[in-house]
């Protein structure tokens, strides 16, 4: 069975916990392992972030939309913002690389990303926003007690 749940808020970095615990407790109904938990809600936390920090440089008018769907033991997780864009989407990829280091950023959100997830694609246009669009397929922790 298929089941989808959106969601909508301002980019405000208060609202990034918010958003992490939100997709975390939908997420909760396929029973995923702690390990798998934590990594999904690591991976909202790093896409929100960039959304409010480099989509929207902090505009709190600027509007977050993340949609999760869950089949079977597969989460797909979309994450998009109508900010700046990326302008050099190969470059913004790289380990290490971040156009903020003044605010300390690490410029380790999209590897993070990558690593915790079996998918992941970004689309980006200068002026248009950013999409990120990811894939996780959880262990079958029920099969495994049977």
């Amino acid at each position: 069975m298929k089941n989808k749940m959106e969601l909508t808020f301002s980019a405000l970095s208060q609202n990034e916990s918010f958003a992490r615990v939100s997709v975390a407790s939908f997420i909760a109904q396929l029973d995923p392992t702690l390990d798998e938990l934590t990594e999904i809600k690591t991976v909202v936390s790093e896409a929100v972030t960039n959304s409010i920090i480099h989509g929207y440089e902090n505009d709190p008018n600027g509007v977050v939309y993340i949609s999760v769907i869950l089949e079977e033991d597969m989460v797909e997780l979309e994450i998009r913002d109508e900010g700046l864009g990326i302008e050099d989407l190969d470059e913004a990829l790289q380990p290490l690389y971040t156009t903020k280091p003044e605010l300390e950023r690490s410029g380790m959100g999209f590897t993070i990303m990558e690593n915790f997830m079996d998918e992941m694609h970004v689309i980006s246009h200068k002026g248009e926003g950013t999409i990120i669009r990811l894939k996780k397929h959880l262990t079958k922790t029920k099969a495994l007690c049977n």
